[in-house]
């Protein structure tokens, strides 16, 4: 399969921002949108420096890293994001709704924004990568904070971020029917919480369940985190900047959901 199907760039065309190439002497050629976003899916695939950008995709490393931090700016991986999310919603026979959650580790050995002292790493500093998914493992929210965060802070903001999915079996829904968590995320405060929003808690208590208990469902979340890591962008953080390595993070989730829609619709 090409880096960028025809049906994932039928999809991302359209929300693709105006870009007036810059006029250079004599002025320059401007570089096609689908050359560029290949070029960007290749750095996060690859985990290659944009320095190292092959030039066989007849895109330039500064044209490809102005388009992306570009892109990034005007809000496009979260539109695709959604869009792809909802292509997926109406393809699926199943809800989207059910949750899990889980978390995993970048060095961002540079430092900058959303990075923070590692306390399980003797306090290098480092981010911290948040997954919201659904019972099948599909990543529906991804967020990063500073290694430092305590893991509860994320359980709120994760859940709230979750988007209203179009559906098959009626209207589009954005409130899962229960949330499966360890007992990192228990908190009296957590539990009143989801229960005033007709959610029902499955998080394991401290001292009396052990996370290992919830079994198969810690696997899909563990599953998910693993298909996440499997782009090689996400394993070490080279982006000063966080939003520019969430960027990354949303498109490799994008990715991953499309693949699961491309199974579906062929």
């Amino acid at each position: 399969m090409r880096l960028v199907p025809d049906e994932l760039w039928e999809i991302a065309e359209p929300l693709i921002p105006k870009f007036t190439p810059r006029r250079q002497g004599g002025g320059t050629a401007a570089v096609e949108d689908r050359a560029v976003f290949t070029a960007i899916v290749y750095v996060l695939t690859s985990g290659c420096a944009w320095r190292h950008l092959p030039g066989e995709f007849g895109v330039s490393v500064p044209t490809a890293h102005r388009r992306f931090t570009a892109w990034t700016k005007a809000g496009l991986w979260p539109r695709l994001y959604r869009a792809v999310l909802d292509e997926l919603g109406g393809a699926r026979a199943d809800r989207l709704g059910v949750g899990d959650r889980g978390r995993r580790r970048g060095p961002g050995e540079k430092g900058g924004t959303l990075t923070g002292p590692d306390p399980v790493d003797r306090g290098k500093k480092g981010s911290e990568l948040h997954v919201l998914s659904d019972a099948a493992g599909l990543p529906l929210v991804v967020a990063v904070s500073a290694a430092n965060v305590h893991d509860g802070q994320a359980f709120k903001p994760l859940l709230m971020a979750l988007p209203a999915i179009r559906s098959r079996r009626g209207p589009r829904r954005r409130r899962p029917v229960k949330v499966r968590a360890d007992k990192a995320y228990h908190s009296a405060e957590h539990l009143a919480w989801l229960r005033g929003r007709r959610i029902v808690p499955r998080i394991a208590r401290p001292g009396i369940e052990s996370g290992e208990r919830l079994g198969r469902h810690r696997w899909v979340i563990e599953r998910t985190l693993a298909w996440l890591f499997g782009y090689r962008r996400l394993t070490i953080r080279y982006e000063r900047h966080g939003h520019l390595f969430t960027a990354f993070l949303t498109l490799a989730a994008t990715i991953t959901c499309y693949k699961k829609l491309a199974k579906l619709t062929t």
